[in-house]
């Protein structure tokens, strides 16, 4: 029996200016801006039929019968060397959309093509405007394909793509800023040692420049500069580039330009460069965290002895020279048992546990020097209490500093696909110093609501962590709304959720028996219900980003990859990220019968060339029966 058709899919042709009318499948469900997308997407693609992709060809492929990429590099080259400058300004339009295609970029390399670019570019041959545009747009192409080393690049090509990025000027083509950002963060990422250069002929200012302005890839690709000097600088380098990036002038202009502009909602690129950023950053504070107290540190036992005088030195009187008397000493360790140590005769013990390390003890500091008021309020509060609910100040920290830490993953990689930043760090100088200040007054409320004693640490600490991670989970965009959502997140609010949660529990458990007696009874039938999920899954599709030859992620380059209905074979294409294909608009074909094994995760062979190692858990290899193509990896 044939199916039935589905009545919103109507087939029609679309004609685009200068090319063959098409015919394609119109879903009426489908949103109009997505399927003019898809269009543009696919004319866009011109490749090469050869006897390796033939297999991609699909119903309704227009194919057109033109020169092979050997004449048509050689037509490209001969106009490049000889040609008028309007037949040079067509041959670099065209050849900056053959590019794409690796096998007439093969072709057009042998032929000493890139070579030629290359010299056109650092010799300033390129007219300004389309030319160069075009230019830089085909090397970039020509480049991504991992054909060619990145460390075959010399000095003056360096600069003079870098003169272009430094180029403030109105009548820069954006074409031609894209291009070379794109060009000088591939360099610092995949050559051997050109970093320097581009470090020392790109300045910051410039690139901040950049992200003012009205064009998104611009920002993207600047963004992306920046962290790739940052990932690629040592750790001096590396404070110095946070220095500059944490000034409100640059913060400022993120906030602005590429956060707020965007009200928030930020392309799904610019987003991973946002979290990059934001994790490179706070990765600085790694170095601490992991930095036990040295005993011989004269100015770590001055700051704790700064955090003593600020909460009870209030008249102003304190420790004159370095003469200590055994007197002194002895109000010094009530005092630092008042502070909430746990060690109160030498309180230097409590920062020798790493993480925290030095880094709880800079945030104590920090709270004490900047937030006087509420710093004295939280130690004396709880110094003069006679019971036993006092919530120690020293000991909290520390651990809350730890727990700060975990949250936030400080000192992990950014992984290849991170989107999740936190617009709220954008917006201070000291945006972990302030985070934890915050912090510090929610956990001492929340003692005292919950009216805690030191047995009950563990389970403050359990309330305090589901305060902060629902807080952040809200994407506050301000370290005020920050505040003001753990108001709301009260330790009654906090119960309440565990409540319910206990309730259903527990209703589930007074009908256990029951529901193992059934459970037993259709194992078979979820598992088959499993099966189905699982491949109505796979029906369904995925999207993958795609990687360079080299392990590098490609920036706005995705593919899509789903199973047919009848669960014999896999289509696969190229995609943007949002549409999602039909099978018709996948051209590229996997038969499972051509599957010869299949490993996913850190097994997958493809990603042990890559640098950071945490998307593994989004990764497949197929180890394909086929002569054409022995594995395909996502």
């Amino acid at each position: 029996m044939p199916a039935m058709k589905d009545s919103n899919i109507v087939k029609i042709a679309v004609e685009m200016v200068g090319q063959v009318p098409q015919l394609i499948e119109f879903n009426q469900k489908q949103p109009l801006a997505a399927i003019i997308q898809e269009l543009c997407n696919e004319n866009n693609n011109q490749n090469y039929i050869t006897e390796k992709n033939r297999n991609e060809i699909k119903n309704g492929s227009v194919l057109m019968l033109t020169h092979s990429p050997s004449t048509t590099a050689q037509d490209i080259l001969q106009k490049l060397n000889t040609g008028s400058n309007d037949e040079k300004t067509n041959a670099l339009t065209k050849l900056s959309k053959l590019s794409t295609d690796m096998t007439f970029a093969l072709e057009f390399i042998n032929k000493q093509g890139l070579a030629l670019i290359i010299s056109h570019i650092e010799g300033g041959k390129c007219k300004p405007g389309n030319p160069l545009a075009y230019s830089l747009i085909s090397f970039v192409e020509l480049m991504d394909h991992g054909i060619v080393s990145w460390d075959i690049l010399e000095s003056p090509f360096i600069n003079k793509v870098a003169s272009y990025v430094n180029n403030q000027s109105v009548a820069q083509d954006a074409k031609v800023v894209q291009a070379s950002l794109s060009i000088l963060e591939n360099i610092v990422l995949n050559s051997s040692g050109k970093y320097g250069q581009v470090e020392k002929e790109v300045t910051f200012p410039n690139l901040v420049m950049h992200l003012q302005s009205q064009n998104p890839v611009i920002q993207q690709n600047a963004i992306a500069l920046i962290n790739a000097l940052f990932l690629k600088a040592d750790v001096a380098k590396r404070k110095a580039i946070a220095g500059t990036l944490s000034s409100k002038q640059v913060r400022s202009v993120i906030l602005t330009n590429v956060i707020q502009s965007s009200s928030g909602q930020v392309g799904t690129e610019m987003a991973h460069q946002l979290y990059v950023l934001q994790t490179l950053m706070l990765g600085l504070l790694e170095q601490r965290m992991n930095l036990k107290m040295d005993p011989q540190d004269q100015d770590a036992h001055d700051k704790i002895k700064e955090l003593r005088r600020i909460a009870f030195d209030t008249d102003g009187t304190g420790l004159i020279g370095d003469v200590t008397t055994r007197k002194q000493l002895v109000v010094f360790a009530k005092d630092y048992k008042k502070l909430g140590f746990k060690y109160d005769i030498n309180p230097a013990l409590d920062f020798t546990e790493t993480p925290p390390g030095m880094l709880a003890l800079d945030c104590m500091v920090y709270f004490a020097r900047n937030h006087t008021e509420s710093y004295t309020k939280v130690v004396l509060e709880n110094s003069c209490r006679a019971d036993e609910h006092e919530c120690p100040f020293g000991r909290t920290s520390v651990e809350l500093v730890k727990l700060l830490c975990e949250v936030l993953r400080i000192g992990e990689a950014p992984s290849e696909q991170g989107q999740n930043y936190h617009p709220m760090f954008f917006t201070h100088d000291h945006p972990f110093e302030e985070f934890f200040c915050i912090c510090i007054i929610l956990l001492n409320k929340t003692w005292k609501e919950m009216r805690a004693t030191t047995e009950d640490f563990i389970k403050v600490f359990s309330v305090v962590r589901e305060q902060i991670t629902r807080a952040l989970a809200a994407q506050p965009t301000s370290l005020e709304k920050f505040r003001a959502r753990l108001q709301v997140l009260t330790y009654s609010e906090i119960t309440n959720l565990w409540q319910q949660e206990r309730t259903n529990r527990e209703e589930w458990e007074s009908h256990a028996r029951p529901i193992v007696e059934l459970k037993e009874a259709i194992t078979p039938e979820i598992m088959e219900l499993i099966q189905q999920q699982r491949l109505g899954f796979l029906v369904e599709g995925t999207r993958f980003t795609k990687y360079s030859t080299r392990g590098q992620r490609i920036k706005d380059k995705f593919w899509y990859v789903r199973l047919s209905p009848n669960h014999k074979v896999f289509h696969y294409g190229d995609c943007d990220e949002k549409s999602v294909p039909s099978l018709e608009e996948l051209p590229n074909k996997l038969a499972v019968v051509d599957i010869k094994a299949l490993v996913v995760g850190k097994e997958c062979p493809h990603m042990k060339d890559i640098r950071r190692k945490t998307t593994h858990q989004t990764c497949i290899f197929f180890n394909l029966d086929s002569v054409e193509v022995s594995s395909l990896d996502f």
